[in-house]
C-alpha cells in the first residue's frame, strides 16, 4: 500500500477516534449536569437548572447532527423537565422528546444500553392516553421489554419496567424488577445519579409492598 494512504488513513482513523472521545466526554458532562438538576438542586432553581440543561442539550445536537445519544439525551432532558416542572408547555416537551428518541432509533437504536427503549417505554405509560396526548401502555411495555433485552441488569430499564407494573397494579412482579434495580451495578462517573435513582427506587418498593 502507498505510505500516503497509509498516512492518511491513520490521520483519519486518529481525527475518527478522537470526536468519539468528545462525544463521550460531552454525553458524560451532559448526564452529570442532569442528575445536579434532579436529584440536587433546590425547588426554587430547579426551572433554571433544567432550562440550562435543555439548551446545553440542544447545542450537542447541533454539534453531532448524525450521532443518536445527543438526541437520547435531550429527549431525557425534556421528558424531566416536563414531569419535574409541569406546566402548559409539558406536553409539548414530551412530543419533541418523542420525536428525538424516534430519530435516534433510527440512527442507532441500541445506543446508550438501549436507553432509546427505556425512555419511550417511559414516555408511553406516564403521559395521558388518546384523546389527551399519545400514552399507550401496550407501546410502554413493547419499549420497556426491549429495554430489559438489552440490558438486563440495568438500574433505569428494572425500575421503569417496575414502575410501569406498579402503576399497572401488579405489584408482585413490581417489587421483583424494582429489587433488581436496587442490585445493579453502579455506573462509570454516574455516582448522583445512582444515588437518586435508588431513593426513587426505596420508595416504589414501599409502595408496592403497602399493595400486599
Amino acid at each position: 500500500m502507498d505510505i500516503k494512504l497509509l498516512i492518511l488513513l491513520g490521520v483519519l482513523l486518529t481525527t475518527g477516534n478522537v470526536a468519539f472521545a468528545g462525544l463521550n466526554e460531552d454525553i458524560l458532562s451532559l448526564q452529570q449536569q442532569w442528575a445536579r438538576a434532579n436529584y440536587d438542586t433546590s425547588a426554587d432553581t430547579q426551572e433554571q437548572a433544567f432550562k440550562d440543561l435543555v439548551a446545553d442539550g440542544r447545542k450537542l445536537v447541533e454539534r453531532y447532527p448524525d450521532r443518536a445519544e445527543p438526541k437520547v439525551w435531550l429527549a431525557i432532558s425534556l421528558s424531566t423537565d416536563a414531569g419535574v416542572n409541569g406546566g402548559f408547555s409539558a406536553l409539548g416537551k414530551v412530543k419533541e422528546a418523542r420525536r428525538l428518541l424516534e430519530a435516534a432509533e433510527k440512527i442507532d437504536p441500541e445506543v446508550l444500553n438501549g436507553s432509546i427503549y427505556t425512555s419511550l417505554g417511559s414516555l408511553y405509560y406516564q403521559v395521558p392516553g388518546w384523546p389527551i396526548e399519545f400514552g399507550d401502555d401496550d407501546k410502554a411495555r413493547t419499549y420497556l421489554e426491549k429495554a430489559l433485552a438489552v440490558n438486563p441488569k440495568g438500574i433505569d430499564p428494572n425500575y421503569f419496567y417496575g414502575d410501569f407494573l406498579l402503576e399497572s397494579g401488579d405489584y408482585a412482579q413490581a417489587i421483583t424488577y424494582l429489587t433488581r434495580a436496587n442490585q445493579a451495578p453502579e455506573r462509570p462517573g454516574r455516582p448522583l445519579a445512582d444515588a437518586g435513582r435508588r431513593i426513587q427506587l426505596e420508595e416504589k418498593l414501599d409502595q408496592a409492598r403497602s399493595k400486599l
